[in-house]
């Protein structure tokens, strides 16, 4: 598996990901959300921020199955699908992940039969043992 690497900006939202936590990096003068996570406010160009909670859960917004893995160290698993999930809570935030059974170690990314993802499935988080944010079907 992957490990993200976190650039200043960014790292808090992994901190907070490996807790098990879905934050999302929010202007503290204005209050929209932003990500990726960036100095700067795009609404009103303040450098205030900070990380709220959501709730960690939405709806697909798009997905892709990669036939074949965009890389080799997935190719046993392939094939397999990302999501871009927006979230209920921050729907201008669109995060993209794998959409597995379950969470922790053991699940596979191929643990989700094609044939059930939809467009506007309902979904939420789920943490690997590393803290990636990964999507499991609320209605599996």
């Amino acid at each position: 598996m992957l490990a993200p690497v976190p650039d200043a900006d960014g790292a808090p939202f992994w901190e907070y990901a490996r807790r098990g936590e879905l934050r999302v990096q929010t202007c503290a003068d204005c209050g929209e959300p932003r990500f990726p996570p960036r100095p700067c406010c795009p609404h009103c160009r303040s450098f205030a921020a900070e990380w709220r909670p959501t709730d960690g859960r939405g709806r697909v917004w798009s997905y892709v199955v990669p036939h074949p893995p965009l890389l080799p160290a997935y190719a046993e698993q392939a094939p397999y699908t990302v999501v871009v999930v927006e979230l209920d809570d921050a729907p201008r935030v669109r995060l993209v992940g794998n959409l597995v059974a379950g969470a922790g170690a053991g699940a596979r990314l191929d643990s989700v039969p094609r044939e059930r993802v939809r467009i506007g499935a309902r979904v939420r988080a789920v943490f690997t043992d590393a803290g990636l944010p990964q999507w499991v079907l609320e209605r599996p």
